[in-house]
């Protein structure tokens, strides 16, 4: 049973029905019924409150490796006690008309998937079990850091990645936005053996310390009832281990005082020119509602003539990039 249950005020021109409910395991659950919604549109998403800031020291790129677009994230898409044949929940999305992908951020790890209407119980039921029962296999460990090495390889060739880097590089080394956060096979294999360390015994370490129901936040959309919606996500997500785990949270600051009014050149893989300027600003989710990020974008971006925007392309010939750092 749910703990608790809200409805939610919403806006009189918005035809579907919501509903917050808190299973007993601590997850906490939007339900977002649909019923006008055409076939192909059921969508699920789990956000776990952990990301690559919690990689463990010497095991860069852990917390990307468990998920699907990282290490933990590509394991946990591999098969599960329930569903042990590899690579199935991912054939059965694809198979039924729908998609699924994952990312890692700094402080969370989102996985999602839609898929057609008629096969989203069974959807679901395969995507809960990975933050019930996953295997993670070694066998599925050495391809899998393989598969992420690649991944890393291939954004060498970004020069998006590249600057994002080079910002990490140049920041306090005592933060853990510092630290490289995509993994490869250096960090995740060769320095980890070299110190008689098992990744495969890690990264089952931590999913099991941080996985918890208590720092997770799922998402359901249906056509179906509120009703119906609710006892499918209670039968089916009810049994994801609560460990009352505390939310993380990484006090200091990525940019200090020697770390600010600096400038770096680098040389890019693509030609062109480009002018980046970051600087620290409150966390942004202390002002969602007024969305203060989306008035200095707007302003320095406009491009009209007469903006900031304008005068620099005008001398320089840049491309302005706005980075806002909390």
């Amino acid at each position: 049973m749910a703990v608790s249950r809200d409805e939610i005020v919403k806006p009189r021109t918005d035809k579907r029905e919501y509903r917050r409910i808190v299973l007993s395991n601590s997850l906490q659950v939007l339900l977002i019924s649909d019923p006008e919604t055409d076939k192909a549109s059921s969508a699920a998403s789990m956000d776990v409150g952990v990301g690559s800031f919690s990689d463990p020291v010497g095991l860069e790129g852990l917390a990307h490796f468990l998920g699907a677009v990282s290490f933990l994230q590509h394991m946990l898409f591999y098969a599960s006690e329930k569903y042990p044949l590899e690579d199935s929940y991912s054939k059965y999305i694809s198979e039924h008309g729908g998609h699924t992908n994952a990312f890692t951020d700094s402080e969370q790890t989102n996985y999602h998937f839609d898929v057609n209407s008629d096969c989203f119980e069974e959807a679901l039921d395969r995507f809960a079990q990975f933050f019930i029962k996953p295997l993670m296999s070694a066998d599925a460990t050495t391809r899998e850091i393989k598969a992420v090495d690649s991944e890393c390889q291939m954004n060498l060739l970004s020069d998006a990645w590249r600057m994002s880097q080079l910002q990490k590089h140049v920041s306090n080394e005592g933060h853990p936005y510092h630290k490289f956060n995509i993994g490869n096979w250096e960090t995740l294999e060769v320095r980890p053996k070299a110190k008689g360390v098992d990744t495969r015994e890690e990264l089952i370490k931590f999913y099991k310390e941080h996985y918890s129901a208590n720092l997770m936040h799922l998402i359901v959309y249906a056509k179906e009832s509120l009703d119906k919606l609710q006892g499918v996500v209670e039968e089916k997500f009810q049994a994801i281990p609560n460990h009352e785990r505390s939310c993380f949270s990484f006090p200091g600051q990525p940019f200090l005082s020697e770390h600010l009014q600096i400038l770096v050149k680098a040389v890019p893989i693509q030609e062109g020119h480009e002018l980046r300027i970051s600087w620290p600003i409150t966390p942004w989710i202390l002002h969602y509602k007024e969305g203060p990020m989306r008035y200095l974008s707007h302003l320095i971006g406009h491009e009209a003539e007469g903006s900031v925007f304008y005068a620099l392309k005008t001398l320089g010939e840049y491309i302005i990039y706005v980075i806002c750092a909390s």
